[in-house]
């Protein structure tokens, strides 16, 4: 009987250490792959704003450096490091009531920023950005790798939450609008 209960007191030890390992290892995935649906808004972006039934209200633009624009009845509104869906909201906000009583609002991105990639590739630089973009597909957009490109591991500089950061990952890694791409020379 005691055996038994050793032996259940350490099939559970090893249950709480993979269930953590695998929490871990969750969290670190999260924190480099983008969620979908929360892509912001960024300098270099073309936006269309939409008011159904009131063509004076509709706007596509570039947004600028510094990622404000004018807006009619709302005057300068900041779109940069905002979501789709939070421009819709404060567009839907500022509109309803003094100037439209249910405006019906859609906002989308036209054009995204683009991404850069140098390193080892053939043709470094920047390219369009495309949804569903990997790492692996940036450096084929590229021109493919050099013959001394390290294909395993690949740098990504990345704005997140207002801070530069570099990320090490692998080919199979999500590239998003913005993001500068190292590919790094493979040791022998």
């Amino acid at each position: 009987m005691r055996s038994i209960q050793k032996l259940m007191g350490a099939l559970v030890s090893v249950l709480l250490l993979l269930m953590l390992g695998l929490n871990i290892a969750s969290s670190q995935a999260v924190q480099i792959q983008p969620v979908e649906g929360e892509y912001t808004l960024g300098s270099g972006d073309i936006v269309s704003i939409t008011v159904f039934g009131q063509e004076d209200l509709s706007v596509e633009t570039r947004l600028s450096n510094i990622g404000v624009i004018r807006y009619p009845f709302l005057g300068d509104i900041r779109l940069v490091g905002k979501s789709v869906n939070e421009v819709e909201l404060l567009i839907d906000e500022g509109l309803r009531g003094d100037y439209l009583v249910d405006p019906s609002v859609s906002v989308t991105v036209i054009e995204y920023r683009p991404f850069f990639i140098d390193g080892e590739v053939n043709r470094p630089g920047g390219y369009p950005y495309q949804p569903g973009l990997t790492v692996e597909k940036a450096a084929a957009l590229a021109g493919g790798y050099t013959e001394r490109a390290s294909k395993s591991v690949v740098a990504v500089r990345r704005n997140v939450s207002g801070r530069e950061v570099t990320l090490e990952v692998v080919s199979s890694e999500i590239v998003m609008p913005g993001d500068i791409i190292t590919v790094k020379q493979r040791f022998f």
